[in-house]
């Protein structure tokens, strides 16, 4: 896992690890870290030109002082100074190992620059930069040299990725002791590119992380052995589709069979479940006559250990009185598109024991939470824990980076997502994979982090199925087709 923690906790640690080392002890160590990067992407350190982005906080005094370290290997180093205060060990080592502090309009030297360092804020950063930090954020961008970032880039907030006006956008960014949320976060992981973690020594001070990442090794989904039967891997029921969103039903179903089921229980009205027979005749069918359900109309799809509850099932009384059912029982349910419409009307039925996977994108947990949809947007990370706590449920919230939040838990920010997967049906198709590793005996947040991870690998693997091979466009069919390959890759 790659581990963050929010700004408040870093400085705390950074407070404590202080406190034990000779003065500025710890500024050297994160300079050296930045320095041995920045020699690192150079073809040559001899030579090359390095331009220092410099604001008044510690990140000036760290690019200031690893600047100092590539001046005496050779680099011809300029500084460019924001606003009136600046670090004044940092430009002093700066200066006598050979640079200098740049006059000016550092417009042609940035431009001219083959390594950036951006210096401009620190972790604390919060709201738009103003000029003279904005403008030289927009240089900065511009440029053909190599950005690297100091911790964070200039413009990002470090504790939720929120972007607001103009923002660095780095090719790497050097971030010390932990990562930060923002940077796992969009819209401020975007402008991060490759993220570079350097040991400044603060493990044993840093308490438990408030969001983190999975890697590869990380995501364990169930697999069989050697007694295992049908039943014994999972058996997942869903309820989806109608006679006007067919597809939902056909997506759903085809992200379970393919998503490690031993079996997958179907039930909706005729002309879905034709559908579904047609295209997984693995699938075990049922249908149901549509209007006003019997609370035991369960009983007739048969026994299964998680549901899957919502895709295109309408959110009429017919609809509610299926979610009711369902969110009845002491099974895992996961609730998805016209299931959430339902559930903001009736938050009641959230009131269970057994865990409960909601899967809304923005505007859908604005219903929820009686939240504008801009809110949400702007600011995820606070709004899919709010919704965690409230709906007492596990909440992923879907977009550009899928959060997975259950109350007292850090936050699984998912790493695999791709624009690609910004195509009707694709989360038809999350649902019914989500549902089968339910099924197969995961937890709620394991069950929702692992299907997001293998949800977004798979559509990597389908619009660009060669390491060689340009991005593609995809369909949700696709995605389901891709599931085996993501799920060999872990």
């Amino acid at each position: 896992m790659r581990y963050a923690h929010e700004v408040g906790k870093v400085r705390a640690a950074e407070r404590a690890l202080m406190a034990r080392l000779p003065d500025g002890a710890l500024m050297q160590r994160a300079a050296a870290g930045l320095a041995s990067v920045c020699a690192r992407v150079l073809p040559a350190v001899y030579g090359a030109r390095v331009v220092l982005l410099v604001g008044g906080g510690d990140n000036g005094g760290d690019a200031l002082y690893a600047g100092a370290r590539l001046a005496r290997r050779g680099a011809r180093v300029r500084a460019v100074q924001a606003g009136s205060k600046i670090h004044e060990g940092g430009l002093a080592a700066l200066r006598d190992a050979g640079g200098r502090l740049l006059d000016g309009d550092p417009a042609e030297a940035i431009a001219g620059a083959d390594l950036i360092v951006d210096g401009l804020t620190g972790i604390g950063g919060t709201g738009a930069l103003r000029d003279p930090h904005a403008r030289l954020a927009a240089l900065a961008s511009e440029a053909t040299g190599i950005v690297v970032a100091c911790d964070v880039p200039s413009g990002v907030d470090a504790g939720t990725g929120r972007v607001e006006g103009e923002a660095v956008h780095a090719d790497i960014t050097v971030t010390f002791g932990t990562h930060k949320p923002g940077l796992l976060i969009d819209p401020g992981a975007a402008r991060c590119g490759v993220v570079e973690l350097v040991d400044i020594g603060l493990g044993d001070d840093l308490p438990d992380p408030d969001v983190v990442a999975a890697r590869p090794a990380d995501v364990r989904p169930p697999e069989p052995g050697p007694e295992s039967d049908k039943y014994r891997r999972g058996v997942v029921g869903i309820l989806a589709g109608g006679d006007e969103f067919t597809g939902a039903a056909v997506l759903s179903t085809g992200g379970a069979v393919h998503g490690g089921a031993g079996m997958v229980r179907f039930a909706s009205v005729a002309h879905p479940v034709e559908l579904v027979r047609q295209r997984w005749p693995e699938v075990v069918t049922t249908v149901i006559e549509p209007g006003p359900h019997d609370p035991k109309v369960l009983e007739r799809v048969g026994r299964v250990q998680a549901w899957v509850a919502g895709p295109g099932l309408g959110t009429g009384d017919a609809a509610e009185s299926l979610l009711a059912a369902v969110l009845a029982t002491d099974l895992p349910v996961l609730v998805d598109a016209d299931g959430l419409t339902v559930l903001a009307r009736r938050r009641d039925l959230l009131l269970r024991p057994a865990p409960t996977v909601l899967t809304p994108h923005a505007g859908e947990l604005s219903r929820l939470l009686g939240v504008p949809r801009e809110d949400i947007e702007a600011r995820r990370l606070e709004h899919a824990r709010r919704a965690a706590a409230e709906l007492s449920a596990t909440v992923l919230l879907k977009g550009s980076t899928t959060l997975v939040a259950e109350q007292d838990r850090p936050v699984r920010v998912n790493p695999t997502g791709t624009p690609r997967l910004a195509t009707a049906g694709t989360g038809d198709v999350l649902s019914g994979l989500i549902g089968a590793l339910l099924a197969g005996g995961m937890s709620a947040l394991d069950a929702a982090a692992s299907g997001a991870y293998l949800h977004g690998l798979a559509a990597r693997l389908a619009s660009a199925p060669h390491p060689s091979a340009a991005d593609a466009p995809i369909s949700a069919y696709d995605v389901i087709t891709a599931l085996p390959e993501a799920f060999r890759s872990v």
